[in-house]
């Protein structure tokens, strides 16, 4: 059925690899506006997420009304992302270890919002010293696009069984895409929806939602049969 035993591992890139609310959370503070705290952001549902809660809303709204202050804000936060935003800690070896290990076929398929989204990846990966090169795939996707065919078209043109799949993210959506896809999810409640939002708003197992980076990283490197990368100490 399958020529190979390849296994294939796919990232969501913002939250799940990338601390993405302390680049937002910087590019809304340059333009006069507030986020609040992590935990208040990952709670709230998805179109309010950029709005902010009640002390933040009206003035988060006046500024993201006006079509050349959104543009702006994108200009800001691309930069900010470039030159600024961090891979989460023991990221970077976890991805140069997959890279490096032959039977294991690894990409990113992400909604980044920037301007030029796989510049920005490239960069982003660039100053961590990965070569977005070598990644077998880097697919960017507008805001509102499902992951599912984008995952099935992967797995398809690999030709990789998809038990032997794996798709990394951090919303509830990335968790639909791998099962729609047949993938095997591995779920990250750090990033933009916290772990009640995903265990007991949608009903997502506590068995495979990773509470930290380092979780994650385990338990990927344990269904890998890989060793994991040890922590880089501060």
């Amino acid at each position: 059925m399958y020529g190979n035993k390849d296994r294939l591992v796919i990232f969501d890139l913002d939250g799940t690899l990338i601390d993405s609310f302390s680049a937002v959370e910087l590019a809304f503070a340059q333009h006069g506006m507030d986020l609040g705290d992590l935990r208040r952001f990952q709670r709230r549902r998805k179109l309010l997420k950029y709005l902010g809660g009640l002390r933040e809303f009206p003035k988060n709204l006046r500024r993201q009304f006006d079509k050349e202050n959104r543009q702006r804000l994108k200009h800001t936060l691309t930069e900010i992302y470039r030159s600024e935003a961090n891979l989460f800690a023991d990221v970077a070896p976890l991805l140069q270890a997959l890279i490096e290990t032959p039977d294991i076929r690894v990409g990113i398929v992400s909604r980044n919002v920037t301007i030029d989204p796989e510049e920005t990846v490239r960069l982003v990966l660039a100053r961590h010293g990965i070569d977005s090169s070598r990644l077998d795939f880097v697919v960017c996707i507008p805001l509102g696009e499902d992951k599912l065919p984008h995952f099935r078209s992967l797995r398809e043109r690999l030709a990789i069984n998809p038990a032997r799949c794996f798709a990394c993210g951090d919303e509830y959506r990335d968790y639909a895409a791998a099962i729609g896809a047949g993938m095997n999810p591995l779920v990250a409640s750090y990033g933009f929806e916290d772990y009640d939002r995903l265990a007991d708003s949608y009903g997502i197992p506590a068995e495979i939602i990773a509470r930290t980076p380092r979780e994650l990283i385990d338990r990927l490197c344990h269904a890998l049969d890989l060793d994991p990368p040890p922590p880089i100490k501060n």
